[in-house]
């Protein structure tokens, strides 16, 4: 990638996606569960950018939402409404009628006090609330606790006790049809061993359904799939697959699942420039023109990056590389070592696809940067850089006298 002709013609800082290996990876992933009915809802949240969400649907995607902005981001991108879902433990009633008018696939509902609301809710409008419960499995998915969801401390979902309660109540219900089963117990998972067994609790209590007469139709895997940061072993998608299915034995389901970081984070990189180097004392620092507003995962989870200087060569040392944000846990790296660098050399940071301009702020009154894609061998803008009107375009002034 030639890197200097990218920053002349859109300056610094950029995201750049490559489109062709998020589809390659899509392509890996659907594969892996040819066997069995399954469909990818791609998770949002991770990357939200429009044009990117137009090219999953193109790939026959769906897409699993954790707010009405993403419904509505979703069927602005061309996805069809059964294609999808509404996760989040979060959700207001106006959320919840939209997505009831939107006549989404289904809703995953994480509490008993929310699906009286939602029960509420379609009664007002006259129509049944398709729905998917979101059962916590009390499984350590042995990742960062920030993100891990499947334990019995995490806020997410509900026991097993209570989701049996809550299925036997909406599966009477007039205005409440019960469709499917949901779990997910976390994400940057690279031993997939907590998620077949989090998949056989779960199967055993759509077992126990069927001998109701329940009929559930969609066992919701969730995502999690871990990618490597660090070089990691990414986990082997036929042994994830076969470890899933081997679950669902005598159960005839649909497997939904839910990708984020796994198809875009490893695709996406942060292309920055040096402002200058500094030295206090003994301890180098890198300062770039992106920061922490940029790509918070650094600051926020401790989370590893590869800090490249595509054009560097040279003895390299330790140093830390930082920001210009008003806040000592504005870095990317610490102690890493590099070859020296000057005003205007290319910092590339790997591995930025998720989670990184999803997560973004104007903290400290910086604009957020644009994001190109590259596809075909063409690279493309998908979003422009903010300026400063733009920041303050949503802001009421008041002028004294």
């Amino acid at each position: 990638m030639d890197y200097q002709k990218l920053k002349a013609r859109f300056q610094t800082p950029f995201y750049l996606y490559d489109f062709d290996r998020i589809k390659e990876r899509f392509g890996a992933l659907k594969n892996a569960f040819k066997a069995r009915k399954s469909q990818i809802f791609y998770a949002l949240k991770a990357n939200s950018n429009l044009s990117l969400l137009q090219m999953l649907a193109r790939l026959d995607s769906g897409f699993d939402c954790v707010s009405i902005g993403e419904v509505k981001r979703a069927l602005r991108a061309g996805a069809r409404p059964y294609k999808i879902i509404f996760s989040g433990v979060g959700k207001s009633e106006e959320e919840l009628e939209l997505a009831l008018k939107f006549e989404i696939l289904y809703i995953n509902v994480e509490s008993e006090a929310e699906m009286q609301l939602l029960e509420s809710v379609a009664k007002r409008l006259g129509k049944r609330a398709r729905i998917s419960i979101r059962v916590n499995p009390n499984v350590d998915a042995k990742t960062h606790p920030y993100i891990a969801t499947g334990l019995e401390e995490n806020k997410f979902g509900v026991e097993l006790e209570t989701a049996k309660k809550m299925y036997l109540h909406a599966f009477r219900a007039e205005f409440l049809e019960p469709v499917g089963v949901h779990f997910h117990i976390g994400s940057q998972l690279l031993d997939t061993g907590p998620i077949h067994e989090a998949a056989g609790i779960v199967a055993q209590l759509v077992r126990e359904f069927n001998a109701l007469g329940l009929g559930l139709k969609f066992f919701d895997i969730g995502g999690g799939l871990g990618v490597s940061y660090e070089r990691e072993a990414e986990p082997d998608l036929y042994a994830y697959a076969q470890g899933v299915l081997s679950q669902l034995s005598g159960l005839d389901l649909t497997i939904n699942l839910e990708p984020g970081r796994f198809l875009v984070a490893g695709a996406g990189e942060l292309v920055c420039s040096v402002l200058y180097e500094k030295t206090n004392k003994n301890k180098r620092f890198m300062v770039l023109d992106g920061a922490m507003n940029d790509l918070i995962r650094p600051s926020l989870y401790a989370a590893y990056h590869e800090v490249l200087l595509p054009y560097n060569e040279g003895e390299e040392s330790p140093c830390d590389v930082v920001g210009g944000i008003c806040e000592s846990g504005d870095f990317f790296a610490r102690d890493r070592r590099l070859p020296k660098s000057q005003s205007g050399d290319i910092v590339v940071v790997k591995n930025a696809g998720a989670y990184g301009f999803a997560m973004s702020s104007n903290y400290n009154t910086r604009p957020r940067i644009c994001e190109l894609a590259l596809e075909g061998g063409a690279v493309r803008l998908i979003r422009r850089r903010e300026s400063f009107e733009d920041l303050i375009a949503l802001e009421v002034e008041f002028l004294s006298d």
